[in-house]
């Protein structure tokens, strides 16, 4: 079977696979490593069957599609595949697969982070202790929170939502979780209930629904004023889920405190006390971006042996998917 990269830019490559993991793609299938294409053009993209993507290769347009005539599979490196895959892909029955599962990992953990940190005020007791020079008098220690007996409320049952409510299996915290198309949390160790419930008794509430024109400030003024004073708000997943506004006024009045690995553009958050702003780490970076392409090598394995993708992508739910 005969396979081609597409990155952009094409240095992504490097960061993402090994020589052992190429070494391991050439096994599977006809590839040529130097060859990596970041547009949908040429002879090898007309002989190609299947197309190992990155973050940045453009969308498969009916154009692209045109010009790979042959094309049976698209194997994709990262997450979503939202910007990459449209109705036309899947009706002409191409297979796609993501590592999405794969990337939820070091989300999840991130927010596990975070969380744990929010709770013993860590963020709080820091500033004050840097800004003063000297440690904050055991009174104002030992009432910086904790994690013994804390609630935590999960906004989305998604793969980094479901992964995290695992990792908080081991732990002292009650989970709360709010999503409006799931029927039941059988499995999920988690209370199910709505969202307003969540809000208002969580110590730390964390965002990972799918960014939907439904779901858009999900997390509004309304239930930002229902929160406990103190609570801290987690966004990991999209921007568009929480109105930045609000929540920039309700982090600027003391009432709450917020973590965000993802934002709008606006100067207000960076000047706020109460803000940890992160440049969007939570996902794969580094020795990370490695697992996905582990990945992804296993999905071109199972191809090349004719076995079904393990992490195909669905069309019929793609769009609930963040």
């Amino acid at each position: 079977m005969r396979a081609i990269l597409v990155f952009d830019p094409p240095s992504q490559v490097g960061r993402f696979f090994t020589p052992e993991l190429l070494a391991e793609l050439r096994r599977h299938v006809e590839l040529d490593p130097t060859l990596v294409l970041t547009r949908y053009e040429g002879p090898a993209l007309a002989r190609a069957e299947m197309l190992i993507t990155g973050w940045g290769a453009p969308p498969l347009d009916a154009r692209a599609l045109e010009n790979a005539p042959r094309l049976r599979y698209v194997v994709h490196t990262a997450g979503t595949v939202k910007g990459l895959a449209g109705p036309a892909v899947f009706a002409r029955g191409i297979q796609v697969s993501s590592q999405a599962a794969a990337n939820a990992v070091p989300v999840a953990e991130y927010t596990l982070a975070m969380i744990l940190l929010a709770n013993k005020q860590v963020w709080q007791l820091s500033r004050a202790y840097t800004e003063s020079r000297r440690p904050p008098g055991l009174e104002a220690i030992w009432s910086a929170g904790g994690n013994a007996g804390r609630t935590v409320g999960v906004i989305g049952a998604s793969a980094v939502g479901r992964r995290v409510l695992e990792l908080l299996r081991p732990f002292d915290l009650r989970a709360l979780l709010y999503d409006p198309t799931l029927a039941g949390a059988e499995g999920l160790d988690a209370e199910l209930v709505g969202l307003p419930e969540l809000m208002a008794r969580s110590d730390v509430v964390t965002v990972h629904a799918p960014a939907l024109p439904e779901t858009r400030h999900l997390v509004g003024a309304a239930e930002l004023a229902l929160m406990r004073p103190g609570a801290t708000l987690i966004n990991t997943a999209r921007p568009s889920l929480v109105d930045q506004d609000a929540l920039a006024k309700a982090v600027a009045r003391g009432r709450i405190y917020a973590v965000l690995d993802v934002i709008e553009p606006d100067d207000v958050l960076f000047d706020l006390p109460g803000v940890l702003l992160t440049p969007h780490v939570a996902g794969s970076v580094g020795t990370e971006l490695h697992r996905l392409a582990a990945g992804a090598v296993a999905e071109v394995a199972a191809a090349a042996a004719g076995r079904p993708l393990r992490h195909a992508v669905d069309p019929a739910t793609l769009h609930l998917r963040a």
